[in-house]
């Protein structure tokens, strides 16, 4: 049954006017219509409370691990006086508490010259952040997002984001005998509707022609234009440093595969998998799986050099986090907590059943000759 929500009337009146819109601005409302939409809205997303876990929700071990590698990007950059350190997507500040926690106790340097900024598109998570980064209170800014990517915003150090390119908004395409169609959403019968057409922009055949992906007759898919747009928005604020993505994903032979004909589209409500992206407008979370494919090659255009990409177990582990098994097991915690710990962190790395393989990471760096980072490590070497 469809559980309507005051982004019903807003958007079948838009469509109503315009005859229908792209899959793309659908998504787009639904996630961050002002006020309305999913990420745009009150309400806990993340963890036993929201819709689904992420990295984040599962230990801080996650967030430490990746300071660890924030500071040495540090020592990359020649430890510099000053580093930024800019979260886009930042929801709760849940792993940039992890993460400044972690340089605040072990990188004192580093962390006398950092700077936290928060990019979030919804305003009441503020209140949220500030109390978690209470006592990181000095070192914390907010930048809006209309700023980002603008000349009123310019930075050297890392910039990183965990889970936000799979939220951004895609363009859904299938293909047929008559060649490439975009698919739409209009209205029929009192209820959206989705229909075919001419695609609503050449950069959507650009796009896959870039990334020499030909899709089979009957296979849809997913095009997120957006993801390239952020990456440059990315790359005019960034002086000098590294981009850290974190996302599910794959490269673009894999995430464009025969076996996915019906591509990656898939909704999250209350922990529950849901195909349906037309109920609960604006309460449940539409996401894609992302094409690392692309974001490699504009970030190369964009003068950022692909450093590493692989899964999150390798990631991982290479990056410390058997160090951080190893101090847990050193601690003076009960065996109960040391086991609580364990399998937290088995679910981190684990290939099945698992979050180690079906995310990716990709780190990308400007300016930086040869940055030799933890990651890069051989695992047990």
């Amino acid at each position: 049954m469809t559980e309507k929500t005051p982004l019903n009337d807003i958007l079948t009146a838009r469509i109503a006017m315009a005859g229908r819109i792209t899959f793309a601005a659908f998504m787009e409302a639904c996630l961050y219509e002002p006020g309305l939409g999913y990420y745009t809205s009150p309400g806990r997303k993340v963890g036993a409370e929201g819709d689904f876990y992420t990295s984040i929700s599962v230990h801080a071990a996650f967030g430490r691990v990746i300071a660890r590698e924030v500071a040495q990007m540090w020592r990359c950059l020649g430890s510099p006086a000053s580093f930024t350190l800019v979260e886009c997507g930042a929801g709760n500040g849940r792993l940039a508490c992890d993460i400044m926690d972690y340089l605040a106790e072990r990188e004192p340097e580093m962390y006398a010259g950092l700077d936290l900024v928060l990019v979030e598109r919804e305003p009441s998570l503020q209140t949220a952040q500030a109390e978690l980064l209470a006592r990181h209170r000095e070192r914390l800014r907010w930048l809006p997002p209309e700023i980002f990517g603008t000349d009123g915003f310019s930075f050297s150090g890392c910039l990183y984001s965990n889970e936000l390119i799979d939220a951004l908004p895609v363009h859904r395409v299938v293909m047929t005998p008559e060649g490439l169609r975009e698919i739409y959403v209009t209205l029929r019968d009192g209820g959206f509707a989705e229909e075919m057409g001419e695609p609503s922009t050449p950069a959507i055949a650009a796009y896959l022609e870039r990334i020499k992906i030909t899709l089979l007759p009957g296979q849809q898919a997913e095009v997120n234009l957006a993801a390239p747009e952020w990456l440059a928005a990315a790359a005019r604020s960034l002086q000098r440093g590294f981009v850290l993505t974190i996302d599910y994903g794959y490269p673009a032979e894999e995430l464009y595969a025969p076996q996915r004909k019906q591509g990656t589209l898939l909704c999250y409500y209350r922990h529950q998998v849901e195909d349906d992206p037309y109920i609960r407008l604006g309460r449940q979370d539409i996401t894609a799986h992302v094409d690392f494919t692309s974001l490699m090659r504009r970030g190369e255009e964009l003068g950022l050099e692909p450093v590493w990409f692989g899964e999150q177990c390798r990631f991982l582990l290479s990056a410390g986090i058997v160090e951080e098994i190893e101090e847990s097991e050193r601690s003076t915690a009960s065996e109960k907590e040391k086991l609580k710990v364990r399998l937290a962190l088995k679910k981190l790395i684990m290939p099945e059943g698992g979050m180690g393989d079906t995310f990716r990471v990709l780190i990308q760096a400007r300016g930086v000759e040869s940055p030799r980072l933890l990651c890069q490590r051989r695992i047990g070497g």
